[in-house]
């Protein structure tokens, strides 16, 4: 895929479908330890697969394999500090300063006849009530 997808950029249903279908193998891997792969071979064959990868079909889950306080303060510690930098963000604005510059330079620059003259709105665009749509196809302010 990555050869099709991304060196050749050869894009399509097909390509983009089976590009999911392993990205939905691997994460329920991953992330539930459950091989799909795995649950669909013992379906249609009479013999259980075997070497499953990590031998996650044959071994049962320990019983200590659960979250417990630990994991539990460094997911709200994670939570914490992205609440926090969203709060930053949202304070401080960072393109607040660019925007007044740019609103300040055209309030401060004359106009020029040939600007003005240039961005007059024809009677055919004013009879339609199209003014304003004219003034933002002609970036005219």
């Amino acid at each position: 895929m990555l050869y099709l997808i991304v060196l050749n950029n050869v894009i399509g249903p097909i390509n983009l479908i089976v590009c999911a279908a392993c990205l939905i193998l691997l994460f329920f891997e991953t992330a539930f330890g459950i091989c799909i792969g795995c649950k669909v071979y013992n379906l249609f064959n009479k013999e259980a697969a075997q070497l499953c990868p990590g031998g996650v079909c044959e071994a049962p889950a320990e019983s200590g394999s659960g979250t417990g306080l630990p994991q539990a303060a460094i997911v709200a510690a994670f939570i914490g500090v992205v609440a926090v930098a969203a709060l930053w963000v949202a304070a401080n604005d960072p393109g607040a300063a660019v925007r007044q510059a740019s609103t300040a330079d055209t309030r401060r620059a004359p106009i020029d006849p040939a600007e003005a003259e240039r961005c007059k709105v024809p009677d055919f665009a004013k009879a339609l009530g199209h003014e304003d749509k004219w003034k933002l196809h002609n970036n005219c302010k």
